[in-house]
């Protein structure tokens, strides 16, 4: 019951952010995230699974020769993607799907990617475990994440305003990403950071 209250409360924000989620995005996108999304995405091959894939913003990043599947929670975004991946001229098969539950059989996917979208989820551990059961033992899982800062006076901040933060936006920006993904049980191979801990990229093992 929570569970689906609390996704319908996340499909209601992210349906009246789809429109100018990219505008207000842009700024940060260039500053920060565009180059790791770069890193990340340039790094998936064979068939990918990109999961809570919002508008689309890694789509350009992507090696031309993958099989790409979109999956997001909200319709709008995820049209917003699909619009996006058009007008580049890819090929994507895009779903509707609660990230928690996908509705794909186990191992069917080379590699599968996430960005930024930890910290909606309502049980973080849980739905890494779902990208886990549908990657290949020999595949990986690769994230983009923002989280708790390693420097004691951001994560103090971070921590006290992080319910009405989450409450105004979905986002639970105090997540520690590195143990989700471990109590996930995946296994870190590289692990970068920046931003004082915030911004960390992640390449995983799937259990």
């Amino acid at each position: 019951m929570v569970e689906g209250r609390r996704n319908l409360e996340i499909r209601e924000k992210y349906r009246a952010a789809a429109p100018h989620y990219d505008r207000a995005m842009r700024p940060l996108e260039r500053l920060v995230l565009g180059r790791w999304r770069r890193l990340l995405a340039g790094q998936a091959r064979g068939r990918v699974l990109e999961v809570a894939c919002g508008t689309g913003v890694n789509l350009p990043y992507y090696l031309p020769e993958v099989d790409l599947t979109l999956v997001d929670l909200s319709p709008e975004m995820l049209g917003v993607a699909q619009g996006k991946a058009a007008d580049l001229g890819l090929k994507v098969r895009a779903f509707e799907m609660d990230a928690a539950r996908l509705e794909f059989p186990a191992s069917s996917f080379d590699t599968v990617v996430s960005t930024l979208s930890t910290c909606t989820f309502t049980d973080p551990v849980a739905t890494l475990k779902e990208m886990s059961r549908v990657c290949r033992p020999s595949g990986r899982v690769l994230l983009l994440e923002h989280g708790r800062s390693t420097s004691p006076l951001l994560s103090c901040v971070q921590d006290r305003y992080a319910a009405p933060w989450a409450s105004r936006t979905g986002c639970r920006w105090n997540h520690d990403v590195l143990s989700l993904v471990r109590q996930a049980g995946m296994k870190p191979l590289s692990v970068r950071t920046s931003w004082w801990g915030i911004v960390c990229s992640v390449v995983a093992a799937p259990c």
